[in-house]
């Protein structure tokens, strides 16, 4: 995986694809490469490098002119970062070039029949398996060609094709990774994030699993893998291209930070419904009585969206007062879980394609769960394949760490709880307290944000560090959780994060001068035990930083948070550390957009 972009038309087609490739630089890559030609041009241009995409824009000569090509960004799998192992990846006669996002479960057995058939391989990818069974088959069209080679192909994939035979048409299908087309006036694009088409285009096309589709200059079909064809209606994308530029930051994390309060405001707005102290949440599809009739909660999500959901089910359990818990989904789809028919299933996902959440979300239907997607980006395949859910509105996240849609997640938690709640025992009083909660959380979030450079001051001693602890009881734990990952993902320190209650079950053997302890400290009926568990801490000479609604005085230095309903602080309490996560890795040097290793959107296993 990551990256994938191809356009046919009229223009020159370098330029565009490149700008393409820029686009998703977020997702995270290691190298770079495109295919050209055009219907007056005698075979396919490759072009590949290890690096950046300015590395792959360097290596691209002056005269590589073309109106079809096919560019990728890849995430290495199988074979190290090189720049034979970028992709697209070319069959031997340079006839057939393929860009493939996704893994090829069953790449190795197909290579060994592919070897003892004659075939060499360049590369130790899996994708280029793919290529060769492209090339060698004997279909006369390319659709054909490319449907027989996917008939043997185990796995996940979003892929674009090109064949010198057929030089008017790019081939693509989905299956498990995301392909999305661009609609324009007699030219076609294709990507596997709209971020690289809202330039040209806003009208899309989002292909379901298993189906296909060939784009020519002035039309495109779409097919099923067997060839029935389906019916696909263009939509129309939300954000403009401006909403995917730094508007002035010097990076994503930053500007996407600093975007919180807007994008919680954008949450809650049309939601609230005041007469009856509750919220219109249409999109879930769940009427009064299916509601009352939920016997427990499951959320499954993965990473940062995992962390969201045990905070979704703690307001859960305190708000509507059903059993709540959350699970990472790459473990629930392993582990035959029990599907009850009176639990509902929540799977949260930013992206909408997750490759673990959606798997976990086809085979909760498959056993006739019901499911709900929260997912941020609209049309995306958990939103298709739920049952029904909500969207978060946060906009569009770019930078690799998640900021405002973790935030805005919780958010939406927040309204599903209290809606669940309100269907069930939770009085009028006590919904319109947490709604005039939600309602003061935009305010406090821009309070927070006014703080950085004090935050700023205490991030550049902690780069120092080798090292963190991140502790939290109960609400302050997933807290604890999602500011440990956001330090390790941008900043490469190491962190942990454990209940504050364990401490003395184990790691208070960590616990010396060289390792500093975020404790997340609520003003709520758990406060003493923070506070004990900070004494535990400085009787071992350890620092501590308090995230706290006022001064602790056990603490060496406390960041103070605006108070606001007990079950909503959770929501607030993050936000100062992602600034301290970030500007951490800014005294590092950190690539904060790209952190090593990372993808944005992770579509495979």
């Amino acid at each position: 995986m990551c990256g994938i972009v191809g356009y046919i038309g009229r223009r020159d087609v370098a330029p565009l694809l490149l700008e393409g490739l820029q686009r998703l630089e977020y997702r995270g890559y290691d190298s770079a490469g495109i295919v050209v030609t055009s219907p007056k041009t005698a075979g396919l241009k490759m072009v590949k490098a290890k690096g950046r995409v300015r590395d792959l824009e360097a290596k691209v000569p002056a005269r590589f002119k073309g109106t079809i090509g096919i560019a990728h960004t890849r995430w290495a799998t199988h074979g190290a970062p090189s720049d034979v192992n970028a992709h697209p990846h070319m069959s031997a006669d340079n006839k057939v070039a393929v860009v493939h996002n996704g893994i090829i479960d069953n790449a190795a057995e197909l290579r060994r029949k592919l070897e003892a058939d004659g075939v060499e391989f360049l590369s130790e990818t899996d994708t280029e398996v793919l290529t060769h069974l492209v090339a060698l088959s004997q279909a006369e069209t390319l659709e054909e060609k490319v449907r027989q080679a996917l008939r043997v192909v185990e796995g996940t994939y979003g892929i674009a094709v090109m064949h010198a035979d057929f030089p008017d048409r790019i081939v693509v299908a989905r299956n498990g990774s995301p392909v999305v087309l661009g609609i324009g006036e007699k030219e076609m694009f294709v990507a596997s994030d709209v971020a690289a088409l809202v330039t040209h285009t806003r009208q899309i096309v989002t292909l379901d699993d298993g189906e296909m589709a060939t784009l020519k200059a002035d039309d495109f079909r779409t097919y099923t893998t067997e060839g029935t064809r389906t019916t696909a209606e263009p939509t129309t994308v939300e954000w403009e291209a401006e909403s995917y530029d730094m508007g002035g930051h010097d990076t994503y994390m930053h500007k996407e930070i600093h975007e919180q309060a807007d994008a919680v405001d954008r949450v809650l707005r049309g939601r609230i419904d005041d007469r009856f102290s509750t919220v219109h949440l249409g999109g879930l599809n769940l009427d009064a009585r299916e509601a009352r009739a939920v016997r427990r909660v499951k959320i499954l999500g993965c990473g940062t969206s995992y962390h969201a959901g045990m905070i979704g089910a703690q307001m859960i359990e305190e708000l509507a007062r059903i059993p709540a818990d959350a699970e990472p989904a790459s473990e629930f789809r392993y582990r035959n879980a029990v599907v009850d028919p009176d639990t509902l299933y929540v799977a949260v996902s930013q992206s909408g394609e997750t490759y673990d959440v959606l798997a976990a979300v086809q085979e909760l239907k498959r056993k006739g769960a019901r499911v709900l997607g929260i997912v941020n980006v609209v049309g995306s395949a958990i939103a298709r394949e739920a049952d029904g859910g909500m969207y978060v509105h946060a906009g569009p996240e770019v930078c690799v760490v998640s900021t405002k849609c973790f935030t805005n997640t919780t958010v939406a938690f927040a309204l599903l709880a209290l809606h669940l709640g309100r269907t069930r025992d939770l009085s009028v009083r006590d919904g319109k307290r947490i709604i005039e909660g939600l309602r003061r959380l935009p305010e406090q979030i821009s309070e927070i944000l006014k703080q950085e450079e004090e935050i700023k001051q205490l991030a550049d001693q902690f780069a120092e560090a080798r090292s963190m602890l991140f502790i939290g009881r109960v609400r302050g734990y997933p807290v604890a959780r999602e500011a440990s990952l956001k330090l390790k993902e941008v900043s490469y320190i190491h962190a942990e994060a454990y209940p504050a209650s364990e401490l003395k079950h184990g790691p208070l053997a960590l616990i010396e001068p060289a390792l500093p302890t975020v404790a997340i400290v609520p003003d709520d009926d758990l406060l003493e035990k923070n506070r004990a568990a900070m004494e535990e801490i400085k009787a071992r000479s350890g620092r501590i930083l308090a995230v706290a609604h006022r001064e602790q005085e056990k603490a060496d230095d406390t960041i103070v948070v605006p108070k606001n309903e007990d079950e909503l602080d959770p929501i607030l309490m993050g936000i100062p550390l992602q600034l301290l996560a970030y500007h951490t890795a800014l005294a590092l040097g950190r690539d904060i957009d790209k952190p090593r290793n990372l993808a944005k959107s992770v579509t495979v296993e």
